[in-house]
């Protein structure tokens, strides 16, 4: 408690209690109990401490300076005594000082022996210091001061005296001192009770092989300090540990009791590696002299979950887990008392991908196409495949990878296909295919099976299409067709003509990509022509079917005012990118000059043209899909006369 000049008034119903120097109110018939080295005060309204207290409360320190009024409330500014009381272990003991100020009347006793006697109304503040020795264990302090008249300050502090020539006791040995060896981390963890010393300095740690009897000194750590980790070589031998206590004047205790740990005979595993194979991951680690089995863990944070294995030698295949997932493995070793080292340093590994399975392999005059198949489900991450090719009954594989370049189709079934064409390959020559796969750090995985073919053998074509069936629309036809079954059906290829007495005559093919789906919009401008159009299927040897016909007749939207003849100029429609329509016009070499152009499109509700903003080049912005746009088209003279004019069209599908 601080010093303080005056003590605040409380109710006479009402003292204080302290644990530690902390005050909380009790009741004035209450028992007082203050926790060691805390002081039990008492107040009293007279120099005899005779009759009851008129307070009673706990106090952590003897330093009080009341002045000329009184110490508490109920109490008198003079003629009043204050007791303090506390019992307390003090260890080994030994020497003491007890040092005093007081004004007035102060006296110490240790047990009831009186040991300071500064007993008399002074108007000054009185000092003394007094060297005590104290035995061992607990022993009590009483301090008793009295104010007769004037003011009142008292002051009691004390303490172990710590110089070497005058501290000749030992403190005593530490009680409760075990030790424990944890196989794992291969360290045995010491603890002890705090000692009780007042003037204690620390402890010394002491460690020797049990039968010898030299100690080696571990480390001295400090009063507070009350546990020690130590690391004792992996041998397998007993180990003794003991703890003694020093004081400030470097007095040190008897020893500890024994508390010995045998530590582990064999050491943590080295050289473990993990590789990912077909099968899972292979492991493998050195031999450990001593070990009769090992523990093999799996970290739990990944896919497959954790595993632990308990192998008797030095490899084994975790064949639990999923594919491509990466997968976190240690070793410890056991020995013959079942004891397990630390773990070793942790090593990662991937199972790999599965061997695709091989489809079919399909002759060119000089070229092979191959299929193949992965399952990414259970087959793992493929990041891709590799091709290798052996000529007749040869084991000597070649990889064509780069030669063929792999791609991915969607098969009618919905499922996906992986397919290359090797077009390194000879003519007439009989080829054995094979095909892997790899994942993201480019492990390899087994090879499929094996798929043979021999070039310039498939001269049959694929069946044509069972059926095909034309849509006409205001901008042109949509065709949709069955699918072929032919397992070497490559593509489709859409030929568009003209009917005349029932006959497909003039076939061109249209577009310049492969067909691979069975649908084909064909944009043309409804003029009400007599079409035919051709579906060809083709298999991966170039192979053309003559395909199924089907004819229609177009919408007609021409305009119902006829253009007249005889333009000198000419001109086109065509439809850009963002859906506008850029009408276009020029004047051929040797004809009429023409100062600028115009254009008007037809409009099938008024059944007239109407003109288009002037603009070079001429621009329609605003075009309704999915019709087909006629525009007349004039050349302008200087004199702004204009030419006979010339009709040009454009389809317009739907935006989607």
């Amino acid at each position: 408690m601080t010093t303080r000049a005056r003590t605040t008034a409380v109710s006479a119903a009402v003292v204080l209690a302290t644990a530690g120097g902390l005050l909380t109110a009790v009741s004035a018939s209450a028992a007082v109990s203050c926790t060691s080295p805390v002081y039990k005060r008492q107040f009293f309204a007279n120099t005899t401490f005779s009759g009851t207290p008129k307070k009673t409360d706990c106090d952590s320190k003897i330093d009080q300076n009341w002045g000329t009024g009184a110490p508490a409330s109920g109490l008198p500014s003079n003629n009043f005594g204050v007791r303090w009381t506390v019992t307390r272990d003090f260890g080994s003991g030994g020497p003491f000082a007890f040092s005093v100020e007081s004004r007035d009347g102060i006296r110490v006793y240790l047990d009831g022996v009186r040991k300071v006697d500064l007993w008399k109304n002074v108007s000054t503040t009185q000092k003394k210091t007094v060297n005590v020795t104290i035995p061992s264990g607990k022993h009590t302090l009483r301090i008793d001061f009295v104010n007769w008249t004037g003011a009142a300050n008292v002051k009691f502090t004390y303490a172990p005296r710590t110089s070497a020539d005058v501290d000749k006791v030992k403190p005593l040995a530490p009680t409760g001192f075990t030790a424990a060896y944890a196989n794992d981390t291969q360290q045995a963890k010491l603890t002890w009770s705090k000692n009780v010393e007042m003037d204690l300095a620390g402890y010394r740690v002491y460690q020797r092989v049990a039968g010898t009897t030299s100690w080696l000194i571990l480390r001295e750590l400090g009063a507070t300090t009350t546990s020690y980790t130590d690391t004792p070589p992996a041998t397998g031998e007993t180990y003794e540990y003991m703890v003694r206590a020093y004081d400030k004047a470097r007095n040190y205790s008897a020893d500890t009791s024994r508390a010995t740990v045998t530590s582990i005979a064999v050491t943590t595993p080295t050289g473990l590696t993990a590789t990912g194979t077909d099968a899972g991951i292979a492991l493998r680690w050195d031999a450990v002299p001593g070990a009769v089995k090992y523990r093999v863990v799996r970290s739990s944070h990944y896919i497959d979950g954790g595993a632990t294995w308990q192998p008797t030698g030095t490899s084994l295949t975790d064949t639990s887990v999923t594919r491509s997932a990466q997968h976190e493995y240690r070793v410890a070793a056991i020995d013959a008392s079942g004891r397990v080292t630390a773990y070793s340093t942790a090593k990662t590994a991937r199972r790999l991908v599965a061997a695709p399975t091989i489809g079919k392999a399909f002759p060119h005059t000089s070229a092979v196409t191959v299929t193949w198949d992965a399952d990414h489900k259970t087959g793992g991450s493929y990041s891709g495949f590799r091709i290798y090719r052996a000529t007749g009954t040869s084991t000597d594989w070649v990889e064509v990878t780069e030669r063929c370049h792999w791609t991915e189709r969607e098969l009618p079934d919905g499922t996906d296909q992986y397919l290359c064409t090797d077009w390194s390959a000879g003519t007439n020559t009989a080829y054995r295919y094979a095909v892997s796969g790899y994942d993201v750090n480019d492990r390899e995985g087994l090879r499929s099976g094996e798929v043979t073919a021999t070039t310039g053998t498939d001269k049959q074509a694929p069946a044509a299409p069972a059926s095909v069936t034309a849509t006409t629309e205001d901008w042109g036809t949509t065709l949709t067709w069955s699918q072929v079954a032919d397992a070497d059906l490559d593509e489709y290829s859409v030929w568009r003509g003209t009917t005349v007495d029932g006959v497909c005559t003039d076939t061109e093919k249209l577009g310049d990509t492969r067909v691979t789906e069975t649908s084909w919009r064909d944009v043309n401008v409804a003029d009400g022509e007599s079409l035919c159009y051709v579906v060809r299927p083709a298999d991966f040897a170039g192979n053309l079917s003559a395909g199924t016909t089907v004819h229609v007749t177009e919408h007609d939207l021409r305009p119902t005012v006829e253009t007249p003849a005889g333009a000198t100029h000419a001109a086109y429609a065509s439809l850009s990118a963002i859906g506008n329509v850029q009408v276009s016009a020029w004047s051929p070499a040797g004809t009429e000059e023409y100062a600028s152009f115009r254009a008007a499109r037809w409009n099938p509700g008024t059944a007239t043209f109407d003109a288009l903003p002037a603009s070079d080049p001429l621009y329609d912005a605003s075009v309704p899909t999915g019709t087909s746009l006629w525009y007349q088209v004039v050349g302008v003279h200087e004199d702004g006369t204009t030419s006979l004019p010339v009709l040009v069209s454009v389809a317009v599908p739907p935006s989607s």
